[in-house]
């Protein structure tokens, strides 16, 4: 968390509040979340004067693509997530200037704050100060083992029932957690997986390479149900997320299993269980996607 779409709907928002604006400056007390450059005041130099052009998503990385052939990279990790707005320094903390969805107790672990030449922010909160930033020339990022090593988006239009039966047919392992491996889907993590699993009406410990052909085409349809109706409500917030105003994502409406143990499955009834798979906690319902 975040996932694809809660990533998705931070890359929207930014679209429509920092496209075009130019860095003055950064300010960070956690300088460990940027990796590159590892020195700060180098990341700082480099930054500075650099004009945003584009803002894209790619697997649940966020990347500005910046002036003079340079690209900041930002992954929100477990509890990170990006907010737009101003704040000022009072009490040792950073604290919005207006009232509103910025002040929810959630966007107030500040950690690196990004100035606008217009006087606006943009902040990174994360409470745990997991996530990661990097500075470095496009090219070299896109080069990069971490981003080409990615699996393939699974709401392009290339994702279809071929390219998701080729993913599946050699992998011994469970299909929850395939279905998390960044290498072979970019984007889903245990939400949305838990949440297409149930859909599809697959056991999410089943072996991924005997999915029958009817549970691969309805499993692929599920993935790409589930991930666009939750980046139209804005994604999950139940936890750390919240959208770049500092507003919460409403997908919550439409979450069936995942963080329901013992809740009835709106399908069936039945209560929804929770069990471990590779140490992620993953929720089903034992009566709708039997083993």
């Amino acid at each position: 968390m975040p996932e694809l779409p809660e990533v998705e709907t931070t890359v929207k928002n930014l679209k429509q509040r920092v496209l075009n604006k130019t860095f003055v400056d950064v300010w960070s007390d956690a300088k460990k979340i940027i990796k590159k450059p590892v020195n700060f005041s180098e990341f700082k130099k480099i930054i500075k004067g650099k004009k945003i052009k584009k803002i894209r998503r790619i697997a649940k990385n966020v990347i500005f693509d910046l002036s003079d052939g340079y690209s900041l990279l930002v992954h929100q990790k477990m509890t990170g997530h990006l907010l737009v707005g101003e704040w000022f320094f009072k009490n040792k903390k950073w604290q919005p200037r207006e009232t509103g969805p910025l002040g929810d107790p959630y966007n107030r672990f500040l950690h690196v704050i990004f100035f606008f030449d217009d006087k606006k922010m943009m902040a990174l909160s994360d409470a745990r100060k997991f996530a990661k930033i990097k500075l470095e020339k496009t090219q070299d990022m896109l080069s990069s083992t971490e981003i080409k090593s990615l699996g393939p988006e699974p709401l392009s239009q290339d994702f279809n029932f071929e390219k998701l039966k080729n993913i599946l047919k050699d992998k011994s392992g469970k299909i929850k957690q395939v279905l998390m491996d960044q290498k072979n889907i970019s984007g889903i993590g245990n939400i949305y997986a838990s949440e297409s699993l149930w859909h599809a009406k697959i056991y999410p410990e089943k072996k991924a390479s005997e999915l029958t052909l009817k549970e691969i085409k309805k499993l692929r349809e599920s993935i790409k149900k589930v991930l666009s109706i939750s980046i139209k409500l804005g994604g999950e917030s139940f936890s750390d997320y919240r959208k770049p105003d500092g507003s919460k994502g409403k997908f919550d409406v439409e979450r069936r299993v995942y963080k329901r143990e013992g809740q009835k499955c709106s399908r069936c009834g039945k209560k929804i269980k929770r069990i471990k798979t590779g140490q992620r906690s993953t929720f089903y319902c034992p009566f709708c996607q039997k083993i």
